[in-house]
């Protein structure tokens, strides 16, 4: 009976040192990730706003940046994240418990400028929400038609150039706490869509061609290009 216990316990022993390393592995890999962290934060100028820091927030903080610009000129936001995409439609109105009337979404930095479709989606959402008007807030840019299908529709458009001449037109402590929530932390690394928990940077196995990947994984296989942002 006792050698029994005591085989019991070596095996026990045995499994705690199989998953040492692993453990080891997953705190040395957070480690370096914060390090890389803070070397990425030190590239950009926090102290005031500026095209190059906004072109470079992850999504989330994007759209989170987005409500809080509208409730900084009077409005009171609502999220609901109920798109495919994991996105956020900001529904405004003037005051709490009233009806609606402006439905807003928000796209963080692409290359590609936004054209039409995202704009027809929107306008698409705003009938069920029960509002005639709309916004959509991007750090790019969008194109000519989509600019066109905007006005023709009641949806306001600012790119983000547009944002930032925003922001200098607000009240300067309303300005510095808008920095302040998008410089909060790790404002670079994207969101995980599904799992709403920051993704790590991965190297594909056979091209090693980088991605962010979900730590969930393999559980979670959402993924986001590594240019996904302004370089």
């Amino acid at each position: 009976m006792q050698g029994r216990k005591l085989a019991v316990e070596i095996a026990r022993g045995a499994v705690a040192m199989m998953s040492l390393p692993f453990t080891l592995f997953r705190r040395s890999a957070r480690a370096v990730g914060e390090r890389s962290q803070s070397a990425r934060r030190a590239k950009f100028d926090t102290a005031k706003w500026n095209l190059y820091l906004l072109r470079h927030l992850e999504w989330r903080r994007f759209e989170q940046l987005g409500a809080a610009y509208f409730e900084a000129l009077g409005m009171v936001t609502s999220i609901t994240r109920a798109r495919a995409d994991g996105g956020a439609d900001i529904v405004m109105g003037v005051e709490a418990n009233t009806a609606p009337h402006v439905l807003a979404r928000c796209k963080a930095w692409s290359p590609y400028p936004i054209g039409i479709k995202p704009l027809e989606e929107l306008h698409a959402a705003m009938a069920p929400e029960g509002v005639r008007e709309g916004a959509f807030l991007t750090s790019g840019r969008f194109t000519p038609e989509a600019a066109k299908f905007a006005a023709k529709h009641s949806i306001l458009l600012l790119d983000g150039a547009q944002l930032i001449e925003q922001f200098a037109a607000l009240a300067p402590e309303k300005a510095l706490a808008l920095l302040q929530l998008a410089t909060k932390g790790d404002f670079l690394t994207p969101t995980c869509p599904c799992c709403s928990i920051k993704m790590t940077s991965r190297k594909s196995t056979g091209e090693g061609r980088a991605f962010w990947g979900c730590e969930n994984y393999p559980r979670c296989k959402q993924t986001a290009p590594a240019t996904a942002f302004a370089p």
